[in-house]
């Protein structure tokens, strides 16, 4: 770790750290302004949460939106993508032989939500056989266009997919998805600060993002944004004392709760703007895939797709020895580690 890395993250000078996208790595700056937050916090917590919470909150989600392609009022903060993936999922108004269109690269959390609530609700969850070796976008929009039928009510689609890193074309399948009728849930986990956004462009419903991994805020910090005319009836997983009072003051308070990383999440989008913000992006996409060259070239592993298909993240393949499976993963990352 250079003496630049040093100074700016409090992480452990011997490693070189390259996993954003499990935690993040929130920087000394931002975690100096949670502290300075969490102590107004703790002066006089209930003036804090009583006037200065709704405020701070509706402030930071009017930055965000000016990052993200956005408006403020659309935007609620949450722990994570998962908790806002849940409560589309359990809000939307499902009906006895519905079907949720997901992706094969869905984040098992996503997948197992949704197979859950269809066990409850009387729905189906259909997958979209997208490969991990693509040619390019066309593959991916044709594999969900294959999978949309009559009783496709809702599309749930991974704009950079975790277990592939493929960036999915988000537009081109929504398009799609409302051709036929269905609303689009995008699983944004990784893509805020690793690639460009503007949310008002995709034409899609839902969008949910996390803002520790790529946005430098601390960790327990995401975002859901919702198209208005969807936003009745979308309600966050826990009800509190705000329920029934609409979308933005519901997810407002759900129960008592530390705000600081949401109301910090502002000081993380000024640390990426410091660090460069387009051009960081730009660096770290290129980065990642000379990394991958190298290292796949070194090793004689292959990387599935083209270098148009990845941000930030590019996957190897490895050798069929070594198993596949969930098991045979966590004793590769073993290994290396």
């Amino acid at each position: 770790m250079n003496a630049l890395a040093r100074r700016l993250w409090t992480l452990d000078p011997s490693w070189h750290y390259l996993n954003n996208g499990s935690f993040g790595a929130c920087p000394r700056p931002v975690l100096k302004a949670q502290d300075a937050c969490r102590a107004r916090m703790e002066r006089q917590a209930v003036k804090f949460m009583d006037e200065e919470l709704p405020g701070g909150l509706r402030k930071a989600a009017d930055a965000l939106g000016r990052f993200v392609g956005a408006q403020g009022r659309d935007i609620v903060f949450v722990d994570n993508a998962t908790a806002a993936a849940n409560a589309v999922l359990r809000s939307f108004p499902w009906r006895r032989g519905d079907r949720c269109l997901m992706g094969s690269h869905a984040y098992p959390a996503v997948r197992f939500a949704a197979e859950r609530l269809a066990a409850e609700r009387g729905f189906k969850v259909v997958y979209a056989r997208v490969p991990s070796r693509v040619r390019g976008p066309k593959d991916i929009v044709e594999a969900y266009a294959r999978a949309l039928g009559p009783r496709t009510r809702l599309v749930v689609v991974d704009h950079i997919a975790a277990p592939s890193a493929l960036v999915f074309p988000v537009r081109d399948i929504a398009r799609a998805a409302k051709a036929a009728g269905a609303r689009v849930l995008v699983d944004g986990a990784h893509a805020p600060g690793q690639i460009p956004l503007d949310l008002s462009a995709l034409g899609v419903d839902y969008y949910t993002g996390n803002l520790h991994k790529w946005l430098f805020a601390p960790k327990g910090s995401a975002f859901l944004w919702a198209r208005r005319a969807v936003q009745d009836g979308l309600v966050p997983v826990v009800t509190s004392n705000n329920a029934g009072q609409g979308y933005l003051k519901e997810f407002e308070w759900t129960g008592t709760k530390d705000p600081s990383p949401y109301l910090c999440s502002p000081a993380g989008l000024a640390f990426h703007k410091r660090l460069g913000g387009r051009a960081l992006m730009d660096r770290n996409r290129a980065l990642a895939w000379a990394g991958a060259v190298i290292v796949a070239g070194r090793a004689g592993l292959a990387i599935p797709a083209a270098r148009e298909m990845y941000a930030a993240l590019v996957p190897l393949v490895l050798p069929k020895r070594l198993g596949s499976g969930p098991a045979a993963a966590q004793s590769v990352h073993a290994a290396l580690l």
